[in-house]
């Protein structure tokens, strides 16, 4: 029997008001606990595709289901509740915070926004919000002291891990992960990408991962959509990427790729 998907869009249409299309028809589908690594060049329209599926940007058409519930038939309250399933980690952690908030306060938002939520989260543990965070924290191999702290004080690196440890928080069936590691330096990005590996398998969530960096969207995913001009041109399981008979704006991706690390090594 074939599990319903985690989400799945179908014939997905952006266009903006000057009659751009930044997303065309796309379709995806995405199996739970399964990454899809979603590359493309910087304006190939990954970033809007990841907005619309979000609901932060209006369709002209197609449609969404998250765990087999139709999104874009929902309004309202529905739509809020149901679409927390699904969770987002963007490039810039720093703009995900208010600074003048501790860490504390940020981290435990999307649950105290829930109804029950957070009294639902904390039943297990009389009620201490602080215990619950400083799991929270041990997740994403973070000393608990993190959780005092304003963000100003703490390194990219370490906001980025809180961004995670937040999108975790509410248990959802889907993140949607849109250039976690592109502001970060390489030796932390290579961190940051074992420990979404351990996360997914510990916790089973989908993830949706979008980069412009080839390694790593082979290293996270298990299958690749290649997106150029909003439509995806090609897919692949993450082991065919470098197929000499992929789509060729896959073959000039990579070449783009193996030019780039030829350069860096040299």
């Amino acid at each position: 029997m074939t599990s319903v998907a985690a989400l799945r869009a179908e014939h997905l249409t952006r266009t903006y008001p000057n009659g751009h299309t930044a997303v065309d028809n796309v379709t995806l589908s995405l199996a739970p606990g399964e990454c899809l690594g979603m590359v493309g060049e910087s304006g190939s329209g990954k970033s809007t595709l990841a907005r619309a599926l979000l609901g932060l940007e209006p369709l002209a058409s197609g449609r969404i289901w998250l765990d087999g519930a139709e999104l874009t038939a929902m309004r309202g309250r529905e739509f809020r509740r149901r679409r927390a399933r699904m969770q987002v980690v963007f490039q810039s952690a720093a703009g995900s915070f208010n600074p003048r908030l501790p860490i504390i306060e940020s981290l435990l938002e999307p649950l105290a926004c829930r109804p029950g939520g957070l009294a639902a989260a904390l039943s297990a543990l009389d009620g201490d919000r602080r215990l619950f965070a400083e799991e929270l924290m041990r997740r994403v191999r973070l000393e608990p002291d993190v959780l005092d702290a304003r963000p100003s004080a703490l390194s990219g690196g370490q906001l980025q891990r809180v961004s995670i440890a937040r999108a975790l928080s509410v248990r959802p069936d889907v993140v949607i992960l849109d250039e976690p590691t592109a502001s970060l330096d390489v030796s932390i990005q290579a961190r940051v990408l074992n420990l979404l590996k351990d996360l997914r398998d510990e916790t089973g969530v989908a993830m949706l991962f979008i980069t412009h960096d080839l390694a790593a969207a082979r290293f996270m995913s298990d299958r690749l959509a290649v997106m150029q001009s909003g439509r995806i041109v090609d897919e692949c399981d993450q082991d065919e990427l470098f197929d000499p008979a992929r789509h060729p704006y896959t073959r000039e991706l990579v070449e783009l790729f193996r030019s780039g690390a030829a350069t860096n090594a040299g």
